[in-house]
């Protein structure tokens, strides 16, 4: 008896939540905007820059260029 009690007031919350009007309806308002392209114009320059190499090894570009992190480095299992 008390299941079915249980089951009819489930049912009763149930309906009376889905019962309810909610009048209220949220209208809103569509804004339209113009599609404008803009071109940036861009000057070519011709440049013949040289990039370097150095040839010895406790150099600062090549001490940096080859770094090693720690995760880098294998672990033993």
């Amino acid at each position: 008896m008390k299941t079915i009690l249980t089951l009819i007031f489930v049912l009763f919350i149930g309906v009376a939540a889905q019962a309810q009007n909610d009048a209220s309806e949220v209208k809103v308002e569509t804004v339209t905007m113009s599609i404008t392209t803009a071109k940036q114009e861009v000057a070519l320059k011709n440049e013949n820059s040289v990039a370097r190499l150095y040839m010895f090894k406790n150099s600062k570009i090549t001490k940096e260029l080859s770094f090693s992190t720690k995760l880098n480095k294998a672990k033993l299992a």
